[in-house]
């Protein structure tokens, strides 16, 4: 109703329905960055592509930059571009054998190549090098992957994660989608319902990031 009634204001006041909607969209869009979160950033793949160009020409200057193919393989996993992200990766791990970022990075790209078995050892050395790596967030990954062959074990690596970052509205929410493919439904509400809590007792700069979660968590709950 209130969506409605701003339409009709700024149609009154434009005469334009188009522009009426698109001042509406853009209204909706800035309020959403400013206190929700959910909606992607509309500069981000624009900041994101300058620098992965950038990162392509230092390497092009400099083949042996590892710092720079790791930051380039970063950009390229959050691109899905998995195949040229895991082929940087394996140089960077050849240069860093033991670090827990880079095993649990080379994993996750794995994971994302379908390479199961090659992802989770991965990962899994990360963690016994580091276990709290990257906040927990392999545990979730693992959790993820697991989710439709091995349940009870996608099961551990959530409380593992929980364990590590008890302070994740998405952990409770992706335990509750995991009871619910389990049928396990009562359990599955009190996770979202434990999300939506969590976040509520959050600090607010801790907030804007589990800001989706926890309504996810709402809307399930």
């Amino acid at each position: 109703m209130s969506k409605f009634f701003l339409f009709y204001i700024l149609f009154s006041l434009t005469g334009n329905p188009i522009v009426a909607i698109l001042v509406v969209l853009v209204i909706l869009y800035l309020a959403d960055r400013r206190f929700i979160g959910i909606m992607p950033n509309l500069l981000t793949p624009f900041r994101r592509s300058r620098k992965r160009s950038q990162l392509r020409n230092d390497l092009r200057m400099n083949p042996h930059n590892t710092q720079a193919k790791l930051e380039l393989a970063r950009l390229l996993v959050e691109k899905k571009q998995y195949e040229e992200a895991n082929s940087l990766l394996e140089e960077v791990h050849r240069v860093m054998p033991d670090s827990a970022d880079v095993l649990y990075e080379s994993g996750y790209a794995q994971l994302k190549r379908g390479h199961l078995e090659a992802g989770v050892a991965r990962i899994r050395e990360a963690l016994a090098i580091n276990p709290r790596v990257h906040y927990g967030e392999p545990y979730l990954r693992l959790a993820e992957a697991l989710s439709s062959i091995d349940r009870d074990q996608a099961l551990r690596e959530l409380e593992a994660f929980q364990e590590v970052n008890s302070s994740s509205c998405e952990a409770y929410y992706r335990l509750g989608l995991l009871d619910q493919q389990l049928g396990r439904q009562a359990e599955a509400k009190r996770a979202f319902r434990e999300a939506v809590d969590l976040y509520r007792s959050l600090p607010k700069y801790k907030k804007r990031s589990e800001r989706k979660w926890a309504l996810l968590s709402w809307c399930k709950k």
